[in-house]
């Protein structure tokens, strides 16, 4: 029972993620049939992935890196993550915004955002470092989206307000998120007295709340008739 509340004080994250995938289930049939469907399997994917890096890290039959002083390292499956997570949310947008020429530079950003994790394989390894500088790229091409889509939206007739809307409330949470998230890993990385004496990995457990809180109360509050 000891190991249990040390579990859940140390990776109380974790439990959010599925309660936030539990409620958009119970609230699927109000968005099943949006570009949105897919998005309780990205829910459960980030779940399990978040999961499986914690056993990696902690227990010596899920260890995916032979070398001994590295043997906790779980970075390449949060890099592979990385980049679907990235694919799945330029999909959502290439199908949420209606001009041409918006959708013709989603495509061009998510080949760009290929090209930068395709390019950092030559400076960076995927077993033992995130591929920060790719994060980068690829977080400021999902902002980028993220106001194609909002720029859209300002002229969308839908009488409906916003806060009923989960595609909004999802596009908030992830400019927070997508906003100082690759700045710090960058200074995780680069600077990492800072990222310790300032307590980042504090800032990011609180990011990660506002994100996943955003896509919690999105689905609580959306209405079918609102998305858009």
């Amino acid at each position: 029972m000891e190991e249990f509340y040390t579990f859940i004080s140390e990776q109380y994250i974790l439990p959010f993620y599925l309660i936030v995938w539990i409620v958009s289930m119970a609230k699927y049939s109000t968005y099943f049939d949006t570009p949105l469907k897919f998005y309780p399997v990205y829910l459960m994917y980030t779940f399990l992935n978040e999961l499986l890096g914690y056993f990696i890290k902690y227990f010596d039959e899920f260890q995916v890196v032979d070398i001994e002083q590295y043997r906790q390292y779980n970075v390449i499956i949060f890099n592979i993550y990385s980049v679907i997570s990235f694919l799945f949310l330029y999909y959502i947008y290439w199908r949420m915004v209606q001009t041409k020429k918006h959708k013709k530079w989603i495509q061009i950003g998510a080949t760009i955002s290929l090209l930068s994790y395709a390019i950092s394989l030559f400076f960076q390894s995927a077993l033992y470092s995130n591929l920060y500088y790719a994060d980068m790229i690829a977080s400021f091409i999902l902002l980028f989206n993220i106001l194609l889509y909002f720029k859209e939206k300002k002229s969308d007739p839908n009488p409906y307000p916003n806060k009923h809307n989960l595609m909004y409330r999802l596009s908030l949470g992830l400019i927070i998120f997508y906003s100082i998230f690759p700045i710090l890993f960058w200074v995780g990385y680069e600077a990492p007295k800072i990222w310790v004496n300032y307590h980042f990995r504090t800032i990011l457990r609180i990011l990660i709340l506002i994100l996943y809180g955003s896509f919690l109360v999105g689905v609580l509050v959306h209405r079918r008739r609102a998305f858009g």
